[in-house]
């Protein structure tokens, strides 16, 4: 959250600014808060017997001449063009430009125009980086020039999306934890190796293994599950509701690891700026650097453990079922945007225009300015926590009375209810204290 801006070493060093005596009552968050939750889930008790959301199977078919230009090859030509076009420029940054994040926008064009920018693009548009993903762009140039040894060997099932989930903690690793995460050096190293990894996987498993195996394209396509554009079934465009999209989110292997590590890290980036996690890593025997990653490392640990044992205690209330740890990891999906948007908002309004400026060559690159005053911030950060676990009580009963008999549905949902509650509680506390 940046509320007094801080300069743009400070602020990319761990991805978000610090936050600064919220101007609103605490009690009146909690209250409100407790209050949504409650009355969502007692009307949906009350008025919601069975499920509503009919996934990948809905929405409204948007005309022919749209679709047609959407799944257009030039189109899609076009994109994948310019994301290797616009890699290349980052990368000539990296290599030629001054070891300056004040001066240099290549990283604020990974930890803010990536990172916090995939959010709404996914949000509005869909998964916009598989199309401009340059890592899937460079793999089918070599696949082309380069002579094939057989065929493609498939992906081991149980593979799922923890390739993703251990993408995305390395990314917020390099964020959170390493010394200097804006250095150019750093991004070098890393951007290197993250690609040379995913184009030997993608040359051995074939194109397919970026769906489930690159942290961003992952990234972006669950974040996406909400957008207001979607494919059905069928492979038609069409306009949704966004719960619809939700509740078609693929029950994988990793999913729940995925979500934890958005969850988890969100968490920590809020809790980092606190003085006496800062005094503990200043002062621990360990080090700052491994003292920083058990912190991030038990953040994630926490958020995955608390919704374990809500799982444990839903299939104990509800009845067995094949897999409950699976069956409402969906419903944290918009959690995690609502810590997202509560976190980066700020951050993507104010250094993400800058660092286009300075991409672009303009002199004397404006200073990032607050979008909104502390209490309009305040009131905007508090209502992006409540809503995402608001969104993730509706997502959970309608999978609930989808999946248990009527008599068991409500109850069984009182663990997730209390998920919910601790997650508000862990969120709110974050951002006003």
């Amino acid at each position: 959250m940046v509320l007094h801006p801080a300069g743009p070493l400070t602020s990319l060093a761990h991805g978000i600014g610090s936050q600064h005596d919220l101007p609103i009552s605490p009690f009146y968050a909690f209250a409100g808060a407790f209050a949504a939750l409650f009355v969502s889930f007692l009307a949906l008790g009350l008025l919601w017997s069975t499920s509503r959301f009919r996934g990948a199977r809905s929405g409204l078919a948007l005309p022919a001449a749209l679709q047609r230009v959407a799944d257009a090859p030039a189109v899609r030509t076009a994109l994948r063009g310019l994301g290797l076009a616009v890699a290349a420029a980052v990368l000539l940054h990296l290599l030629l430009g001054p070891d300056d994040p004040a001066r240099n926008p290549a990283p604020g064009a990974v930890y803010v125009l990536l990172w916090v920018g995939l959010v709404p693009a996914s949000l509005l548009l869909g998964p916009v980086w598989r199309l401009l993903n340059p890592l899937r762009t460079l793999h089918r140039l070599l696949s082309r020039c380069l002579p094939r040894r057989g065929l493609d060997r498939p992906l081991p099932s149980r593979l799922g999306q923890w390739p993703a989930a251990a993408g995305l903690f390395g990314f917020t690793w390099l964020e959170l934890v390493a010394p200097e995460p804006a250095s150019t050096t750093t991004l070098l190293i890393a951007v290197t190796a993250y690609a040379t990894v995913h184009l030997l996987l993608a040359a051995r498993f074939g194109e397919r293994w970026f769906d489930d195996g690159d942290a961003f394209e992952a990234y972006s396509a669950l974040l996406a599950r909400l957008a207001p554009f979607g494919r059905r079934s069928d492979g038609r465009l069409v306009l949704r509701n966004p719960f619809h999209g939700l509740d078609a989110t693929p029950e994988r292997p990793g999913l729940v690891a995925t979500v934890c590590v958005l969850l988890g890290s969100t968490a920590y980036d809020g809790f980092s700026d606190n003085p006496s996690w800062i005094n503990a890593i200043q002062t621990s025997p360990l080090g700052r650097i491994p003292t920083a990653t058990l912190g991030l490392l038990g953040s994630i640990a926490l958020v995955a453990a608390l919704y374990c044992l809500c799982a444990a205690a839903t299939r104990l209330v509800s009845g067995p079922h094949p897999g409950p740890l699976t069956a409402f990891a969906h419903s944290l999906v918009p959690i995690a945007l609502g810590y997202l948007i509560a976190h980066y908002f700020s951050l993507l309004v104010a250094e993400g225009p800058r660092t286009v400026s300075m991409a672009l060559g303009t002199d004397n690159a404006r200073e990032p300015v607050p979008p909104l005053g502390p209490g309009g911030l305040a009131a905007l950060q508090v209502i992006a926590v409540v809503t995402g676990h608001v969104l993730g009580v509706v997502a959970a009963h309608d999978r609930s009375v989808r999946l248990f008999p009527p008599a068991k549905a409500v109850a069984g949902q009182l663990p997730l209810l209390a998920l919910m509650i601790t997650y508000t509680v862990g969120g709110l506390s974050l951002l006003l204290n």
